[in-house]
């Protein structure tokens, strides 16, 4: 009977030392949590490059209130409920006043109810289906949203392509893939084109001839792909081994070099849309890119981008703010106004959501290059 007691006395304050961390008083913690392993790693390890180099330079001019900025990193292995478990380890294990993450809409929008519950501020860099804000009034994106996303794809390929009959293959377990696929097709069809044909996939799926052979049949003059770049270099891949050589269409879920990498040459001839290029002349931009080549000697993608600017506009509001309190870094963050980020001038409206411009890529020789750029209207 004593040792039962002594157990559950034992086991009470491993729990209290959990959810009871004191704060440090000579730090400002800040929580990221995103993809370091798993199908989407890419995004997260290129983010928590961009959020150290953040760090690092906010910290080298004072840090912020007078005091040094840590980062906490914990890994949601590219999985929705890990992402709302580590959300939860941050708030309440290592107390942090703000959020940064995720990529993915469908991990967002599974991390998001706890950090409004808590009244933690959440900064998204990726997430772009309007449904991740929605949530309530901490959370905070610093991308574009994807009826923005889709009608400028769709007015690319009809206006620019002069594509005028389209196919589409979605994720369909994907919120992000199955939203932006429907504002895709919305502009489309009212500009005059024609979806000849909808089909589905699943992320981890690596086979995909069946729904291309079909697709193929319907005899279209592109497809749009809106899908995560492992799937995405598999589906160029099968395209071009079935005899389609049309240009393949996508979102911001195909920035990555693995898009490349894993689609060999039967990724030319497509575009996408991305909030960043590495060729793109804005001053910020390249400060941010040779920066970021002096530290860790390779150049960054979009991913790195948003992370980088996610980090910069979150210490802008704790700074203006003037405090650590969730309340306060939130009213803050919603009043950012044409803030000079690494993509360009951004602010945040009514609904949390970044008013910036889209870049379109096109992938030529295996390379990522600047295309054109979309103003929001």
């Amino acid at each position: 009977m004593t040792l039962r007691i002594f157990k559950i006395f034992f086991l009470s304050l491993l729990t209290l030392s959990f959810f009871s961390c004191s704060k440090p008083t000579n730090e400002i913690r800040i929580g990221f949590f995103g993809p370091l392993t798993g199908s989407t790693a890419t995004w997260g390890q290129m983010g928590k490059k961009a959020v150290d180099l953040a760090v690092e330079e906010v910290n080298a001019q004072g840090g912020l209130l007078g005091k040094q900025v840590k980062v906490i990193y914990e890994d949601d292995q590219s999985l929705p409920e890990q992402a709302k478990i580590a959300a939860l380890k941050l708030i309440k294990q290592h107390k942090v006043s703000a959020l940064i993450g995720e990529y993915a809409s469908s991990r967002s929008l599974a991390a998001a109810p706890e950090a409004q519950r808590n009244k933690i501020p959440m900064v998204s860099p990726f997430s772009t289906n309007p449904k991740v804000t929605a949530v309530g009034d901490y959370i905070f994106r610093v991308c574009y949203i994807d009826p923005f996303q889709g009608s400028a794809m769709a007015h690319f390929a009809y206006d620019q392509l002069g594509v005028r009959s389209a196919a589409i293959l979605r994720d369909i377990k994907n919120d992000y893939s199955i939203g932006l696929a429907n504002y895709f097709i919305e502009t489309f069809t009212k500009l005059g084109g024609k979806i000849v044909a909808d089909h589905a996939y699943s992320e981890g799926d690596v086979e995909f001839r069946s729904q291309l052979t079909a697709t193929k049949a319907s005899n279209p003059q592109a497809i749009f792909i809106p899908g995560y770049y492992t799937e995405v270099g598999l589906i160029a891949r099968q395209t071009r081994e079935l005899g389609m050589n049309i240009p393949l269409l996508g979102g911001d879920g195909w920035d990555s070099t693995k898009t490349v990498d894993i689609g060999g040459n039967a990724a030319n001839n497509s575009y996408f849309s991305t909030p960043f290029a590495a060729d793109d002349p804005n001053p910020a931009g390249q400060m941010f890119i040779k920066n970021f080549q002096l530290r860790y000697a390779l150049p960054p993608d979009g991913t790195a981008a948003v992370s980088y600017e996610a980090a910069m506009v979150l210490f802008d509001a704790i700074k203006r703010a003037g405090s650590t309190d969730g309340k306060a870094i939130r009213d803050a963050l919603a009043a950012t106004k044409d803030y000079d980020g690494v993509s360009g001038k951004m602010s945040l409206d009514k609904d949390r959501n970044a008013i910036k411009r889209i870049v379109i890529m096109k992938i030529e020789d295996q390379k990522l290059q600047f295309h054109s750029a979309v103003e929001p209207s």
